[in-house]
């Protein structure tokens, strides 16, 4: 085990037996949602895991400490200090664990942990990619990159409806990264269940997935998959709407010049203000839903590899 990790004693147990377990972002906790409905959601979205099945673990860095498995307390220092909290990728790492501080994990850096941990399968709300204007800014987010590279499967409502979604595709087909629709042919744009975008893949049960990810890996086919799971229809927002909202926050960051891991804060919180509130309803149902699919096929991955 890694000498800067520290892996909770529910999820060791659960990982030394063979046991299902689900790995959870931080990210979404400290700079996705403001307090009390981060933490709310935070504790929801571990109890939705463990009555699927599968044990849940929240990643993190707590005092330069990897953490595989927060307590209450420290997901609770997470809501309450929010964008105090380092937002933590790939390159932030070493130097957040270097200088002892905290760090919310993103996307990118949950899965380096997960794999550090033994942890394959990760529930999150929507991946980064790359940004609308990236052929001029070259805005393309790390978690593209993680996934190529990254034996850790993510799920997801599809990549943030903020981005190029057209480019993201071709990124992560340049880089070998399959997309695999839950249920669908197309990709979900995380608040809406259709993006006019084809997945690689539609597979319709938890067990398929399964199957197919186990596969990928037995076959040393290294990197991860993004298995792209639609926001129930409940919940999901008219294009027409989100898309406006969308289009008014870019030109507001624009404006503000508000760029890298700045950017995607401040458009979820500006289209939470221009949706009256919609937007994070629809966002934390997201999560839900993400996390029981993630549960099911980690459930499944387990009985797999112990057969």
């Amino acid at each position: 085990m890694n000498k800067y990790l520290d892996v909770k004693d529910d999820v060791a147990e659960a990982l030394a037996a063979g046991k299902p377990v689900v790995a959870l972002e931080s990210t979404i906790i400290s700079h996705g949602m403001p307090y009390p409905q981060n933490l709310e959601t935070a504790l929801a979205v571990e109890a939705i895991v463990r009555e699927s099945g599968a044990v849940p673990a929240t990643i993190a860095v707590i005092g330069g400490r990897l953490k595989a498995g927060l307590s209450r307390e420290e997901i609770e220092l997470l809501g309450k200090r929010g964008t105090e909290v380092i937002k933590a990728s790939r390159r932030d790492l070493p130097f957040i664990v270097a200088a002892g501080k905290d760090g919310a994990t993103t996307v990118a850096a949950t899965m380096i942990v997960a794999a550090l941990a033994g942890i394959r399968i990760f529930a999150t709300g929507g991946v980064g990619g790359v940004h609308r204007g990236a052929q001029e800014s070259f805005d393309i987010s790390a978690d593209l990159e993680e996934l190529a590279k990254t034996n850790v499967a993510v799920i997801c409502a599809g990549a943030k409806s903020i981005l190029d979604l057209g480019l993201t595709l071709e990124y992560l087909e340049t880089r070998g990264v399959p997309v695999i629709g839950y249920g669908t042919e197309e990709l979900p744009a995380f608040y809406t269940r259709k993006s006019g975008f084809g997945v690689d893949y539609r597979l319709d049960s938890p067990e398929e997935i399964a199957r197919a990810l186990s596969v990928k890996w037995a076959l040393g086919l290294s990197g991860g998959a993004l298995i792209a799971n639609p926001i129930p229809e409940k919940y999901s927002m008219d294009p027409a709407v989100i898309n406006a909202a969308i289009d008014r926050a870019l030109a507001e960051a624009k404006a503000a010049g508000i760029k890298g891991k700045a950017t995607t804060p401040f458009l979820l919180a500006k289209i939470k203000e221009i949706t009256g509130g919609e937007s994070l309803e629809s966002n934390i149902e997201l999560v839900y839903n993400n996390a029981r699919l993630a549960s099911r096929i980690a459930v499944a991955f387990s009985a797999m590899a112990g057969s």
